[in-house]
């Protein structure tokens, strides 16, 4: 049997088909994982170790330590998520084994250093500055203007993402735990998410969609949703923009998750600003759609860098498209489901293909992310037209009811109507 392999993995869903990427019976592939994505672990891995939190590097390591012991010095440290890049980065360097550490990992999980280095190569950014305290944000603000948005250089999610209207909200600032912050000015413009492939010498496939609302809503308990692009003006720009950041963050092959800003100039033209990239497949139903909808299984490319191999995807001669829609939980998790509902849609098509929605008496784990949430939907159509409409129908008409955890009242409703 060949080398050991060690996995860091999270998800409850199958997000990643990992016995696609790796032969567990020519490897000794272990994993590190938690209580609540065992069950999504292959049956053929070698050896399973359970931590509290696959975002604890101490909890980590000393689970890959024991694994190092029983199975010998991994050759490779494979993390899909992007919570989990940080990790396995510094288990990498621990080990001395290949791949990404912390240093290379830097532009792509520092917003600051990952905005220096988009605009060192020239692309539009928002107005940013480093935020080590309120004095900062003020100082930012005064040569800026308000309102200001404020966010960890190492956050997901968008967790801890703030928008500060105007002086009087710096002192909010104090309640947020301490972590290196970034300060932007605040662009009102539509976001849109680009996913697909860098090859290292030119894209891959890759899809642009536009957000449905914003991931900052969706963390304040609005649902959130998107829909791939056909628009071929629309594409061609950001295939221009997506090449350009894809090239100034990693001459070297990369899936990546790109979001942009895109309006309308005062003279008309459209304009394209980076917000910021992962380097990592898309979260929410990302992975999903690309497979389902796409053919196209993203995760093994972004296995196959980490690996160390060269990936190579196919490019479909026809995107059909793809959309999907978040529901949050309508009080804080943990909670409880007591009850839920959508109406049959009228045709296949103006509904959903694929849904989870949790079951009467499931409780909704404090997990964070957009997986363990109050329900999630998928969509396929001919056009976005088409999609949208089925987006937000079902937004229109799902309904969702939930207590806290371990009591029978006090519970919440969403009705999750989303705005255009």
């Amino acid at each position: 049997m060949s080398g050991h392999i060690v996995v860091i993995h999270r998800w409850r869903d199958r997000h990643a088909h990992y016995e696609d990427y790796l032969d567990h019976r020519a490897h000794r592939v272990t994993y590190v994982t938690t209580e609540t994505a065992l069950d999504s672990v292959p049956v053929r891995a070698a050896a399973v170790d359970v931590v509290p939190a696959t975002d604890d590097p101490d909890a980590v390591w000393r689970a890959v330590s024991g694994l190092r012991a029983r199975f010998g010095a991994p050759e490779r440290v494979v993390a899909l998520n992007e919570g989990d890049l940080d990790t396995a980065a510094l288990v990498r360097e621990r080990l001395g084994c290949a791949g990404q550490t912390p240093g290379t990992l830097a532009r792509f999980r520092d917003k600051l250093v990952m905005n220096r280095t988009v605009e060192g190569a020239g692309i539009p950014v928002p107005a940013f500055a480093d935020a080590p305290d309120e004095a900062a944000v003020r100082a930012f603000a005064d040569r800026h203007g308000w309102p200001v948005v404020v966010k960890p250089r190492r956050g997901t999610a968008s967790r801890g993402v703030v928008l500060l209207e105007s002086p009087a909200d710096l002192p909010s600032l104090r309640t947020l735990p301490p972590e290196p912050r970034l300060v932007q000015e605040f662009c009102a413009d539509a976001v849109f998410h680009i996913d697909g492939l860098w090859t290292g010498d030119g894209l891959g496939p890759w899809r642009a969609s536009r957000y449905v609302n914003t991931c900052v809503d969706f963390t304040r308990g609005e649902a959130l949703g998107s829909v791939e692009v056909d628009d071929p003006d629309l594409l061609a720009s950001l295939s221009g923009f997506t090449d350009r950041v894809a090239r100034a963050l990693g001459p070297e092959p990369w899936v990546f998750h790109l979001e942009a800003f895109v309006g309308t100039s005062p003279d008309g033209r459209r304009t394209v600003r980076f917000l910021e990239a992962g380097y990592r497949v898309g979260g929410a139903e990302i992975p999903f759609v690309w497979r389902e909808v796409h053919g196209i299984d993203l995760m093994h490319a972004a296995a196959d860098v980490q690996l160390g191999r060269r990936p190579a995807l196919p490019v479909p001669d026809r995107w059909r498209t793809g959309g999907w829609l978040l529901v949050p939980s309508p009080v804080p998790a943990p909670c409880r489901v007591t009850s839920w509902a959508l109406p049959e849609a009228p045709s296949p098509d103006e509904g959903p293909y694929a849904s989870v929605i949790p079951a009467v008496g499931h409780v909704v784990p404090q997990v964070g992310g957009y997986e363990h949430v109050g329900a999630r939907f998928r969509f396929r159509g001919e056009s976005s037209g088409d999609v949208e409409k089925a987006v937000l129908r079902t937004a229109a008409q799902f309904r969702l009811e939930c207590v806290p955890a371990g009591t029978n009242r006090g519970g919440g409703r969403a009705v999750c109507g989303l705005d255009r």
